[in-house]
């Protein structure tokens, strides 16, 4: 697995620049590989992004075509935040989906195929009250619950 410490402060300063450019995170992957000659899978291209707070700009043909429009999504929502599971899951998850917490910040969550959790939040370094991410542990509980896993 490949690590953000491997990496240079011109190396992570450059995927800072080409991602501002508006590249994608197979794109991220690629230029790494030319430029620098480091390879990498896709879903370590990913947790890359997500290690270095790297935010990937959606263009207006792409739709994040790893999740789901939201009329596929699955609403499961009580009291303040609301869950909903992507009807295909994101590469590298067994279930994922999005969250969206009572003051209206939301983000993707998902569990791999070992049952590690993961929540990649849209506004870098939010931090949900308590009271949320109990109703969010809950409300996931009964997801994962109610699909088997």
């Amino acid at each position: 697995m490949f690590s953000a410490s491997q990496l240079n402060d011109d190396q992570k300063k450059a995927l800072e620049q080409w991602a501002a450019e508006g590249a994608s995170i197979a794109d991220l992957q690629k230029r790494l590989k030319e430029e620098y000659g480091i390879g990498m899978t896709y879903m370590d291209a990913r947790f890359l992004v997500l290690d270095l707070g790297i935010q990937i700009r959606p263009t207006e043909d792409d739709e994040r075509k790893d999740l789901p429009a939201p009329e596929e999504a699955i609403p499961q929502a009580t009291g303040g935040v609301s869950v909903t599971v992507d009807s295909i899951a994101v590469p590298g998850a067994m279930i994922s989906g999005r969250v969206t917490f009572s003051d209206g910040q939301g983000g993707v969550w998902m569990l791999d195929q070992y049952g590690r959790p993961g929540l990649d939040m849209d506004t870098a370094g939010y931090r949900p009250g308590e009271e949320d991410i109990a109703e969010f542990q809950k409300q996931l509980s009964d997801v994962i619950r109610d699909k088997g896993i």
